[in-house]
């Protein structure tokens, strides 16, 4: 038998790891303090597992805001055409959707989880659950093991750390991990919440609970000066918005929100592909069209009906005013708001919401074409618990699949 090798965490980024490891000819055990792995795998993309993305590495690493240089050596061995042919070759038939987006094509995100446990089992894993690890055991400053709460000890020639961050604590993300690495000497940078929805400060968005706009522009200000702007698709909820615009622009607006700044607002453009020129015209046009109407009655084409009522009412314009009445300066303030509805933040939700976090191990104290820690002989780490983090759409994951490959394929070596 080849090296013993233990792996602690079932989700995306330890199972690969477990799998891969097992594959290279290794001894693998896995702990996993769940009865069952993969809990936060199983309702990613919605529940529907955003596996990876098409783009080409370039565009792949634009989408990556957190460390992305630190993942090359780890996409080349393991690269989102790979992880397309891994999942296929287990029997999970995958689909492109827009901006990229590979699903399976069950829109089952459990079904990925199935397919890594017949992986797992192809390769004689030893799974082991409820197991909660309470340290890294050492000698010499080589890893040797694990001990467990409840005392039990795992010894083994190399030990990979997979446990994830803190978000979606529910799943068993709480966090540990990040204990331990700083108890073996490693750095571990400040922790946010990162993809996660935002509250808003205006009461009006409470009203609109439930809508969900498409092919919008969100801006994001801090101190008004322009920050990041997103394209696509967002929803208002009962305490504000969410939705992948809001998503993408929520790392920023974390980092600004714990910096102290207090000025921070988003600005949404309801109509991104029309110019202010193009914009006065169509309302022209509409208010000819619907001359005889009354403003609230003559928006239909302009606005989603549960729009109406609130956007009216933020300009200050009576509803019931005729439409032919409707002065030159009225109709400049309807195409500023069209363009520019802002929305203040009071604060970001709780990490509890976020999709990954922010933050985590040094990427400098990590080998980034093996996965093992330059202080710790025989200590490697993979997925979200290291100082890396993306944007939505498939990146995340296929960050997890590939530090959990090359961790597991170079601690079996």
């Amino acid at each position: 038998m080849g090296r013993k090798v233990l792996v602690i965490g079932g989700g995306p980024a330890g199972m690969m790891a477990a799998g891969k490891a097992a594959e290279s000819g290794a001894d693998v055990t896995l702990l996993e303090k769940n009865e069952r792995l993969g809990k936060k795998l199983a309702i990613t993309g919605k529940g529907r597992g955003n596996l990876t993305n098409t783009r080409d590495i370039h565009d792949f690493m634009q989408q990556i805001p957190g460390n992305s240089s630190f993942l090359y050596g780890a996409f080349n061995q393991f690269s989102n055409e790979m992880t397309i042919r891994f999942f296929e070759d287990l029997g999970v038939a995958t689909k492109e959707e827009r901006g990229g987006r590979i699903f399976p094509q069950s829109n089952r995100a459990i079904d990925v989880v199935k397919a890594f446990e017949k992986y797992l089992s192809t390769y004689h894993v030893n799974i082991k659950y409820g197991a909660k690890v309470k340290r890294i055991l050492l000698d010499n400053n080589i890893a040797i093991g694990v001990e467990t709460e409840e005392g039990q000890t795992y010894l083994a020639d190399r030990v990979i750390v997979a446990t994830g961050g803190i978000s979606y604590p529910s799943t068993g993300s709480t966090g540990e991990g990040y204990q331990w690495a700083r108890d073996v000497g490693h750095q571990v940078s400040d922790l946010y919440p990162s993809l996660i929805p935002i509250e808003i400060k205006e009461d009006w968005v409470k009203a609109l609970q439930g809508l969900t706009l498409k092919n919008v522009n969100l801006s994001l200000y801090v101190e008004d000066i322009l920050v990041d702007e997103a394209f696509g698709e967002m929803i208002f909820t009962h305490f504000g918005i969410s939705g992948p615009v809001v998503l993408t622009l929520s790392r920023q607006a974390v980092l600004a929100f714990a910096a102290g700044k207090r000025n921070i607002r988003f600005e949404l453009n309801l109509k991104p592909a029309l110019s202010l020129q193009q914009l006065d015209n169509r309302l022209q046009r509409d208010f000819v069209k619907f001359q005889r109407k009354q403003l609230k009655n003559a928006c239909d084409e302009l606005l989603p009906k549960t729009l109406i009522p609130v956007f009216i009412h933020l300009t200050g314009i009576p509803e019931t005013k005729p439409v032919h009445q409707i002065t030159r300066e009225e109709r400049q303030r309807i195409i500023h708001l069209l363009t520019k509805m802002t929305m203040t933040l009071k604060k970001p939700r709780t990490i509890q919401e976020a999709i990954i976090t922010m933050g985590g191990i040094n990427v400098k104290e990590i080998n980034p074409k093996t996965m093992e820690s330059k202080k710790i002989h025989g200590l490697f780490w993979a997925g979200e618990i290291i100082d890396v983090d993306a944007y939505t759409g498939g990146y995340n994951l296929q960050i997890a699949f590939s530090t959990g490959f090359t961790a597991g394929m170079w601690a079996a070596n």
